[in-house]
């Protein structure tokens, strides 16, 4: 046993009731106080009754701007107080009346009832924290708050840092940590410092604010002096900040304990949670290192003896571990002898070793309850899987002992359950996929019962629904037949997947022996009014990050978080990958194909540095692996002829692949480099960027032509139409505009497109030949809209999370090349879409 392993184990005991108390105040606010006690006592009846009888015809309404009298913060927490929770409770009831007629609804209906209501839920949310964050700083007991305001930073430059009305960060600040009152003991290391660099590292490798699914932000250094610690602190931070989700974690040192608290509020909470994780006697902690370490002297010891050294040379030799083993000795001998070691002075040397094991188990707690925390809130919030469980076997690594991985997963596991079984309660329709996306979060550990025994979990929730008995393991479905809907070949795609990653073959096999009993697993193809005909789903075993159509249409090339590349093939009806592109170390970004449909190029990412891969992919060979990046790749483009490669990073890169080099960096872009596509005439680079530009560049001479200004966030996407006139881009400001190629004016900004826009595309036809920009939305949307007039065209709906990615090819209904399903025999457009949820799918747009 190492000197970790009972301190983890205390850290474990003390983390799981503490964060259980964060769900459950989160229960409360969200549900109300009934549905808690139901849930505690696993009675949906009575949860159902509660909601319907508590049901309200009214629903809460927010000024459209600050009243002249402004309320104070407590009267308004009463206000939002009294509202949230008969507002949800419309919701819940509405969905536990559906279940009362369930015969009569088709389970796919009730999925979606549900998550349109979540939905709303969320929204009216985010609303009640806009207004809070617009009225807070005019409220007129600011002053006194601030008085015990224990920040550096004043609220109003943290109230109006966020560019992302409806994706706030998860804020996170530390106290620090001081041993001031410590002499003596000049091997004490900076440990404030070192605490908030270890966390900071961790957080910007893994949960980034620039991540589009758990965006978090650390603010180290924030905090203004050791004077301000406990509830004081807490309150005048939760009554300014209550409309930002925060955690706050705070160590302080109070005799002999380095006491560590957790404080956390999400969005809509009326009040702040606050509670020890830990109480750590560090002077117990530093003999007991000091005491292991004399212990490990005298096997050392023993050997330089043996090998003819004198006492004294070993002394000289051993120094403080010496010393320490004689202690350690003397400890033995008096405890044979029966006496009570524990009433004796008996004190080990302690060095910088010891202090430095003690700041690496410090840096590790909070590390793995920041993850916790951040994990919670994204499940709660997002419904985004855990990533916490993926990091734990580095985690327990880099402190030198796995032996606690087990035990740890355990608790986290348990934590993430109860969550999962909160939320089940509020859309039991959802409970399978919920439990699924726990097991996908489980998959990368090295033991793959956990991820197994999850889907177990997941797949008798699925059956429950289906009012058939739970099974013992997943091979048991082998000829069973049930009535399936789509929603459920979606589920059992995404099982499948989950399976397979697994390596469970005899429950792939069973999965697909179930699914092969349906007559037909594809959904009808529905022809709208403006000839949007949609034709298959194909299920990523990830969010997807990037697609691209091969010109042909016969082939389509997707990534997301794993280290492959899927290859799909869109003439075959079946809904698996025709294959896989394998040879990436880290998670696959982004990709994209020459407009000769013969070179793929891909990047990577990794703790040190990102890679570039190119790709023969017809002949599934890699040409090159180009190094230059020591930043992520957030994007890259090829030139129609596929001999040239831009990527981008904070930086741009031009790459000749004849060679494999790189022959010139393009600088300008102050910020992150999101989106590269290169004009058909192969002669013109254009880059969105997180700076807010649009940058048209010149690649023949590698000049700066242009910059196109106009967005209010960041630039994720750039497109620009086949016949090279016209440029489109999309923001996270909710905006997609269109510019002029030629003179770089600004001919529309198309407004209605429902939270940012993270995919856009360009065709130079459409209903009114005019052509069409495509638009991929977070709020789960496909926007079209019409580039000749600016109209809104069509909204497709068919992902049930953001539209992360969007592809476009203009072909041919060749016969024996493309399924007759796929539409009329003319030209028409093949648009795939991909979404965090894990899907793709496919619709042919027509005239």
């Amino acid at each position: 046993m190492t000197n970790m392993e009972p301190w983890l184990k205390y850290l474990l005991e003390w983390a799981v009731p503490v964060l259980n108390g964060i769900i459950t105040a989160k229960i409360g606010d969200l549900w109300g106080e009934a549905k808690k006690k139901a849930l505690d006592g696993n009675n949906s009846d009575d949860l159902a009754k509660y909601f319907l009888n508590q049901s309200r015809a009214e629903k809460l309404t927010l000024p459209t701007a600050p009243p002249t009298s402004l309320p104070t913060l407590s009267e308004f927490a009463r206000e939002i107080g009294q509202e949230i929770p008969g507002l949800l409770a419309d919701t819940v009831a509405l969905i536990h009346q559906r279940h009362l007629d369930s015969k009569k609804m088709r389970w796919e209906e009730e999925k979606a009832i549900e998550a349109r209501l979540i939905v709303e839920q969320r929204e009216t949310l985010w609303k009640i924290a806009a207004y809070q964050r617009e009225t807070t700083l005019q409220l007129p007991e600011v002053n006194k708050i601030l008085d015990q305001w224990p920040l550096k930073l004043l609220p109003s430059q943290i109230l109006t840092s966020g560019n992302h009305p409806k994706k706030l960060p998860l804020r996170i600040f530390i106290a620090p940590l001081k041993f001031d009152s410590i002499s003596n003991h000049a091997e004490i290391p900076n440990l404030d410092l070192r605490l908030s660099q270890g966390l900071r590292e961790f957080m910007a490798l893994h949960y980034p604010l620039h991540s589009a699914t758990r965006a978090t932000e650390f603010l180290g250094g924030a905090w203004e002096s050791k004077r301000f610690h406990g509830e004081a602190s807490i309150k005048a931070l939760f009554g300014m900040l209550k409309s930002e989700p925060c955690v706050i974690l705070e160590s302080e040192v109070a005799g002999d304990c380095v006491i560590f608290r957790v404080a956390y509020w999400g969005v809509g909470q009326s009040h702040y949670f606050y509670q020890t994780i830990l109480n750590l006697s560090y002077r117990e902690f530093l003999q007991s290192s000091a005491k292991q370490r004399a212990a490990q002297w005298k096997t050392t010891r023993d050997k330089l003896l043996a090998l003819g050294k004198t006492l004294a040379d070993v002394q000289r030799l051993g120094g403080e571990n010496a010393i320490n083993l004689a202690v350690l000795e003397e400890a033995e001998a008096l405890a044979a002898a029966g006496i009570d070691v524990g009433e004796l002075q008996l004190e080990y040397r302690v060095t910088a070793k010891d202090w430095e094991e003690l700041c690496q188990f410090l840096i590790a707690s909070h590390c793995l309850v920041a993850g916790w925390l951040v994990d919670m809130h994204y499940l709660i919030y997002e419904d985004v899987p855990p990533l916490l469980p993926e990091l734990l076997p580095d985690l327990m690594t880099n402190l030198g002992d796995k032996r606690l991985l087990s035990e740890t997963i355990s608790t986290s596991l348990s934590i993430y359950q109860d969550i999962f079984q909160a939320m089940a309660m509020a859309r039991p329709a959802w409970a399978p996929e919920l439990a699924l996306k726990i097991a996908m979060s489980l998959i990368h550990l090295p033991d793959k019962s956990w991820a197994q025994g999850q889907v177990i979990y997941s797949l008798n929730c699925w059956l429950h629904l289906h009012q058939l008995p739970p099974v013992s393991a997943v091979q048991a479905l082998q000829g069973c037949m049930i009535q399936l809907a789509p929603s459920d070949v979606a589920y059992l795609e995404n099982l499948k997947s989950c399976l397979e990653t697994i390596g469970d073959d005899a429950g792939v096999a069973a999965v697909i022996s179930l699914m092969a009993t349906v007559t037909t697993i594809t959904p009808t193809p529905q022809l709208s009014a403006n000839g949007a005909n949609f034709v298959r789903t194909y299920i990523s075993r990830s969010p997807v990050a990037t697609l691209a159509i091969c010109t042909s249409g016969d082939t389509l090339f997707s990534c997301g978080d794993g280290s492959t590349i899927n290859l799909w093939d869109l003439t075959d009806p079946r809904t698996t990958p025709k294959s896989t592109l394998t040879g990436h170390s880290g998670g696959v970004v982004t990709l994209t194909l020459s407009g000769n449909g013969r070179i793929l190029a891909s990047s990577d990412k990794s703790k040190n540095r990102s890679y570039i891969k190119i790709w023969d992919w017809q002949a599934g060979k890699l040409l090159w692996t180009l190094f230059g990046h020591k930043k992520q790749i957030h994007a890259l483009a090829l030139t129609p002829d596929g001999k040239i490669l831009a990527s981008g990073s904070h930086k741009i890169k031009l790459w000749n692949l004849e060679t494999g080099e790189s022959f010139r960096t393009l600088f300008g872009h102050k910020q992150w480099v999101y989106s590269l596509t290169i004009a058909p005439n192969g002669k013109t680079l254009l880059s969105g960027s997180e700076d807010t530009t649009v940058k048209v560049w010149d690649i023949t001479t590698m000049q700066l032509r242009r910059t196109l200004v106009g967005h209010q966030s960041s630039v994720r996407s750039v497109a620009i139409t086949p016949d090279g006139e016209t440029i489109i881009s999309g923001s996270e400001d909710g905006t997609v505009k269109v510019w002029d190629f030629v003179t770089g004016k600004l001919l529309h900004t198309l407004t209605d497109n429902g939270g940012a826009v993270f995919a856009v595309a360009a065709t130079d036809w459409g209903m009114s030949g005019g052509g069409w920009a495509i638009a991929g939305c977070e709020d789960k949307t496909i926007k079209i809209w019409d580039l000749h007039n600016g109209d809104l065209v069509q909204t497709l709906t068919l992902h049930h999370d953001v539209v992360r990615t969007l592809a476009v090819a203009t072909i041919a209904n060749h016969p024996g090349k493309m399924s007759t399903s796929l539409g009329p025999p003319h030209p028409h457009i093949l648009l795939a879409s991909g979404s965090d949820d894990g899907t793709i799918h496919i619709c042919v747009l027509g005239h």
